[in-house]
Parts: C-alpha cells; sequence; structure tokens
C-alpha cells in the first residue's frame, strides 16, 4: 500500500471515528432517539417550527414499583409508540421521562389547541404488557403559541408545569401567561430571602388582639415580614412560596420564632406566633421549638396558631405536638376557622384553647346575612366545648359592633391597629 493509500486508509479511519463519536453525543443510547443535544442544534438551525413536549407521568413511582429494568421498558416503549405515531416528524428524547417533538411549521393559538386536543386523545394514554402484566402510563403535553422563540423551553416547560398542576392533559405557553411572571417573582424573591437572612432584613410585625369586653389588648400575634434592600417591606404571602423553593422556609420560621421570644423576654405580654402543618413534622423545626421552651421558661404566655388547618394530613402528629408544648403552659388555636375546607371536627380533634374565626366571614359580618348564620354556628360550637374566639379582619367601628354583640371573646384588625415592628401598647 503506498503512503498515499495510507494516508487516505488513516483519514477515513478518523472521520468514521468522528462520525461514530457524534452520533453517541447526539444519540440517547436507550430509545435510539435523537437527544436534547440533537434537538438544541436542530431548532438552531430552523425559525419556523413547533415544539411539543410530552412528559410520562408519575414516572419515579413507577419505576420504583416495577423496578429499573421495566421502566427502561417503558421508556423504550413509549419512544417506540412515538416513532410509530409521528413517523417522518423528529421525535427526541430530552430528560428521563420527557420527550419532544417537532412540527416543520410555525401554529398559531387555535391551530395548536385542535392539534393537540386530537393528538392527547391518542398518545396521552399507553398500555404496554411486560411479563403478562398490564401497565398503564398516562402522560402529559405542553407547547407554546408565542410570537417569538425566544426562551421555548422555558417558556414550553412552564406550560408543562401549569399542565401537571392542574391536573390537565395538555396546555400552551402564551406571551399573555402570568406562569413566566411568576418564575421571575421567585427568582427576584430567592435573592431577596437570602440577603435578608444574611442581613437581619427578616423580622417579626406585630398585632395586637383585644378583649371585646375590656376593650384592651390582651396578646400580640406576631407576623413575618420581610425587608428588602429598598427597605421595601413584604408580607409572607409574597415571599414563603419562594422560601420553601430554595429550602430555606425551615430558617425563615427559626429566624422569626427566635426574634419574637427575644423581644417578649423583657416584658410579661402575652403573644402568639404562626405555625404551619408542614412546620410541625418537621423534627428539626419541633425540636427548636421544645428547646426555645424549656429554655426561655415563656411558654405561660405563648401561643401557637395553627394555620391552614385544612391541610393538616396527620392529626395524630399535630395532636402530639399540641401535647407535648401544653406542658409548658403553651395555649394553641386554630387559625383561618371557616375557611376552605376546614370543619367542625377540627375542634373535637384537636382541643384548641382558641379558633381564630377567618376574615372572610368578618369582613362583610354586619351586611351579610349567612355569615352571620355561620359565625352564631361556630361561636355556640365553641363555647359549649370551652373554646374561646377570635374575630380577624375587624376593619370598621361598625364591624366590631357586630363582633361584640355576637358574643366573639376577642378582635384584631385594621381598626384596632394595624402591624408595627414594635409593639404599639395603644
Amino acid at each position: 500500500m503506498s503512503n498515499r493509500e495510507c494516508m487516505e486508509s488513516l483519514k477515513q479511519e478518523l472521520e468514521n471515528a468522528r462520525e461514530k463519536l457524534m452520533n453517541q453525543f447526539y444519540v440517547d443510547y436507550l430509545s435510539s432517539l435523537p437527544n436534547l443535544y440533537k434537538l438544541r442544534s436542530d431548532l438552531e438551525k430552523n425559525e419556523n417550527f413547533t415544539l411539543l413536549v410530552l412528559n410520562i407521568d408519575n414516572f419515579k413511582i413507577l419505576n420504583d414499583f416495577y423496578g429499573f429494568i421495566v421502566g427502561d421498558f417503558i421508556l423504550e416503549s413509549v419512544a417506540n409508540k412515538l416513532k410509530q405515531f409521528f413517523k417522518t416528524t423528529p421525535v427526541y428524547r430530552v430528560a428521563s421521562d420527557e420527550f419532544a417533538i417537532v412540527l416543520d411549521k410555525k401554529m398559531n393559538f387555535y391551530e395548536l389547541r385542535d392539534y393537540l386536543h386530537e393528538i392527547s386523545q391518542k398518545i396521552s394514554h399507553f398500555e404496554f404488557s411486560y411479563a403478562n402484566t398490564q401497565i398503564y402510563v398516562d402522560s402529559t403535553l405542553s407547547s407554546c403559541s408565542s410570537s417569538t422563540n425566544e426562551n421555548i423551553f422555558s417558556k414550553v416547560n412552564m406550560a408543562l408545569k401549569y399542565a401537571k398542576e392542574e391536573g390537565l392533559k395538555f396546555w400552551i405557553y402564551e406571551d399573555d401567561m402570568k406562569t413566566g411572571n411568576e418564575y421571575e417573582k421567585n427568582i427576584n424573591f430567592a435573592i431577596k430571602i437570602r440577603k435578608a437572612l444574611s442581613s437581619d432584613g427578616l423580622i417579626p410585625y406585630f398585632q395586637p388582639i383585644i378583649d371585646n369586653k375590656t376593650g384592651k389588648i390582651v396578646k400580640y400575634e406576631a407576623l413575618s415580614r420581610l425587608v428588602d434592600d429598598c427597605n421595601i417591606v413584604h408580607a409572607p404571602n409574597m415571599f414563603i412560596p419562594a422560601a420553601k423553593k430554595i429550602k430555606v422556609y425551615d430558617i425563615v420560621t427559626k429566624e422569626i420564632i427566635d426574634k419574637t421570644f427575644k423581644i417578649f423576654k423583657d416584658n410579661n405580654l402575652e403573644f402568639s406566633i404562626n405555625l404551619s402543618f408542614d412546620d410541625i413534622i418537621n423534627p428539626d423545626i419541633y425540636n427548636f421549638i421544645i428547646e426555645k421552651l424549656r429554655v426561655s421558661k415563656m411558654g405561660d404566655r405563648v401561643t401557637f396558631e395553627l394555620l391552614e388547618s385544612e391541610k393538616v394530613k396527620d392529626f395524630k402528629k399535630v395532636i402530639r405536638f399540641f401535647n407535648e408544648i401544653k406542658r409548658f403552659g403553651v395555649k394553641v388555636a386554630i387559625d383561618d376557622f371557616g375557611s376552605g375546607f376546614s370543619n367542625f371536627s377540627y375542634m373535637t380533634k384537636l382541643s384548641p384553647d382558641y379558633i381564630k374565626i377567618d376574615g372572610s366571614l368578618i369582613k362583610e359580618l354586619d351586611c351579610d346575612k349567612n355569615a352571620q348564620i355561620v359565625v352564631e354556628t361556630i361561636v355556640s360550637f365553641a363555647k359549649k366545648l370551652g373554646i374561646e374566639t377570635v374575630a380577624e379582619y375587624v376593619h370598621t367601628s361598625t364591624i366590631l359592633s357586630t363582633v361584640k354583640s355576637m358574643n366573639i371573646d376577642y378582635s384584631q384588625g385594621f381598626y384596632i391597629d394595624k402591624p408595627h415592628p414594635e409593639i404599639n401598647l395603644l
């Protein structure tokens, strides 16, 4: 073989090796479908397309239940079904349980809606047989009808997340969707929270609760606030969701509890602190609270309020927590009673010292007959059980007069006083 022939042969071998390497880089080994890198590469060369994403519902559960061998079988089977269904249309495996389909034209919202509705009837549910076992696999579709393909992956993923949360077969991202703003807000608050944790920006505000018979303040409720770099004060509904997403919610809770105890250490005033069911079942927060009560000797001045009681999944855990903190003289309250799906069984199961009647019932109590009937029932039932009642959202003198006439024991709201960073003795 001549030198020239040797060089040509070597060149061909290198080209074959390069092609094989590129093929490995761009192809998913399990399904033999092109992968995410190939999808990104293909989309860079194409401006006129519509991207669909199909995600297998609860794949982790299927994989854990049947085992990874069956899990791989499911992924291969779904890949084959999609290839058969879409035929000449490119199908990609872009994540463990996720596939992408690229249509060769840009669809408007209505075209895309009709198309997704049609194909969701055919490919959102798969049935496979493995070792004489029938396996049922459901999936969710998403796409985007945005005016541009900028950030297309983020947009389609937002639509997929929304469809999953709402239990829909598919969803389409539109430019006016609030989802993008929600993502941006969470990212901004994630930054604010991290800064606040390192700069003393998480603080409790205090709102007084009065005795309706005497008109005197009997307690202060501690409410968490975040003060950002611009000295803007944010309520918990603005930053708590982001705190949970970045997994610092337990730190936020402990910070507010710690600061509240320190503020009330040098006086004899009573105070209340809000806790969620997630707080109660979190061992770290549970131990922190018990230690705080043990060391401070302030238990007889503390009330813990259970938020969102309709989300309680295990009453036994809540009852155990209540029994443990009551050993230190602590009182307990059910917050927002009468909202959501809360019901009278909570009062009998949890035996609270107080129930706080939700503001949605109180805010128009002077003119809403139905609200009056519900509140009268709550108050009557509570009194028979020896539980005291608190009216939230008392924002006018008329509401306060109505609350008093209905024998509700305590009141709080903007008419009495707004939350302040300092204890306002009025």
